[in-house]
């Protein structure tokens, strides 16, 4: 590999150098060498380009061996956020109910119910910004303001992205992407209405109500159903308290669909075991939920020009 002899040529080369890798250690290895680079020029501005890379090749290293060290970081991270799976059994049953040793399992359920909350305020952002930066465009503080909210809007990305990471184990970008060096400020400002990443960023936020309201609601739906069926041996012992709406000549009569009869200790035992059931397919639902999810994210948030 030729020596770089500008910013932009090391960038290109370890972007090459890390063309295989995960979308979001390319975006955050390029962030921190074009920091990196651009400090240190800016501290000594005699210097051109081609003399500065000469020197830091020594201290930061050459793209390739900054791309080996970004590449031995991110099995670390990928440990960190991705533990090792614990041994699958081998019978159904046991794959079934394995799912609660899962700890992605509980982050996913816990996503799901916080996705009503960020939903609602990621869908508010948004469009509340986008509905001031029209109306506001035709006067001279407009420009300024969309600026400023496209810059939120990316700020409320990498949050996300955190959260993502934490909750849902899919690697996101720990770092921004580098502001876009020798342009002027009306070239920003176009290229960021030109940018794919900004739309499809802003359309994650407005999917992220719905998303949001239907990941909440089967939560609650499914857990408040399952708890409700695991505790009827003892609503059981208090029958003559709650179920005295359903009492036919001094007895509780139900039908289950196999005909009318008084419940006794085996209906408590079974509507028991159906709830166990419930709760452990609603905690393979939102591990699923959970996966499917961390893809959505990933794909939306992390930009194309990352790949």
């Amino acid at each position: 590999m030729s020596t770089p002899r500008s910013i932009v040529e090391y960038l290109s080369q370890l972007r090459a150098a890390l063309r295989d890798a995960d979308p979001a250690l390319i975006q955050d290895a390029l962030y921190d060498a074009e920091e990196h680079l651009r400090a240190e020029l800016a501290e000594q501005p005699e210097r051109d380009e081609a003399t500065m890379l000469e020197q830091v090749a020594g201290s930061y290293g050459a793209p390739d061996e900054v791309a080996e060290i970004y590449r031995d970081q991110e099995i670390k991270i990928q440990r960190a956020i991705r533990p090792p799976p614990a041994p699958q059994p081998r019978s159904l049953a046991g794959r079934f109910f394995g799912v609660a040793v899962d700890t992605r399992t509980y982050g996913a359920l816990f996503y799901m119910l916080l996705a009503l909350a960020t939903g609602i305020f990621y869908f508010t952002w948004t469009v509340a910004g986008l509905a001031l930066s029209a109306g506001l465009s035709v006067l001279i503080i407009g420009l300024p303001f969309i600026v400023l909210f496209f810059g939120s809007v990316r700020v409320l990305s990498l949050v996300e992205g955190r959260v993502v990471e934490a909750m849902l184990g899919v690697r996101m970008p720990r770092r921004p992407v580098y502001p876009t060096h020798g342009m002027t400020l009306m070239q920003r400002i176009g290229s960021m209405f030109t940018d794919v990443h900004t739309w499809t960023t802003l359309c994650y936020m407005w999917l992220m109500l719905p998303l949001g309201v239907a990941y909440f609601t089967l939560a609650v739906i499914l857990l408040s159903l399952a708890a409700g069926l695991i505790g009827f041996p003892v609503a059981y012992l208090f029958r003559n308290e709650w179920l005295s709406g359903l009492y036919v000549n001094n007895q509780v009569v139900v039908d289950w669909g196999f005909g009318e009869h008084v419940p006794g200790w085996g209906d408590a035992i079974a509507l028991c075991v159906v709830g166990i059931v419930l709760l452990f397919a609603t905690l393979h639902l939102a591990r699923g939920l959970g996966r499917l999810h961390g893809h959505l994210a990933k794909h939306m948030l992390v930009p194309r020009a990352a790949d």
